[in-house]
C-alpha cells in the first residue's frame, strides 16, 4: 500500500466505523538488498519505512486512534508465494549457515528415529 493510501484507509475506517483502536500490521516491503562491505544496503527500505511512519503520523494528527505499527518482518523469513527469494526483514538472515540443531534434526528425520 502506498503511504497516502495508508493514511486515507486509516482515516476512512476512523470516519465510517464506531470508535476503536487501530493497528497497522504486517506492513513491509522486499527489495533486492545488496551486501556491500559487510553491510546490507537497504536505503529503499529505509525510505519505505520513513514514508509509512509519516503516513501513520498524519492519520494520528487527524484524530485516528492508531495504537501501533508493526513492520513485516523483523527477520528475513519464508514467504508462502516467494519462498526465500524475497527478503522483507529488518535483520538479514544467512540461510546457508545451518546450526548444529538443524543438522541433528535432519538426521533424525532421515532415520525416522531419535537415538
Amino acid at each position: 500500500m502506498r503511504p497516502g493510501g495508508l493514511t486515507e484507509s486509516l482515516r476512512q475506517v476512523h470516519r465510517d466505523y464506531p470508535p476503536m483502536p487501530l493497528y497497522v500490521t504486517e506492513n513491509g516491503v522486499a527489495y533486492p538488498d545488496p551486501i556491500r562491505d559487510g553491510e546490507v544496503s537497504d536505503d529503499d527500505r529505509i525510505a519505505f519505512l520513513d514514508a509509512h511512519l509519516r503516513a501513520t503520523h498524519d492519520a494520528l494528527t487527524h484524530g485516528v486512534d492508531l495504537r501501533g505499527y508493526f513492520y513485516w518482518s523483523l527477520l528475513d523469513n519464508f514467504e508462502w508465494a516467494e519462498g526465500y527469494a524475497k527478503r522483507f526483514g529488518l535483520v538479514h538472515v544467512d540461510f546457508h549457515t545451518q546450526q548444529r540443531s538443524a543438522r541433528w534434526y535432519a538426521e533424525v528425520i532421515a532415520r525416522n528415529a531419535v537415538r
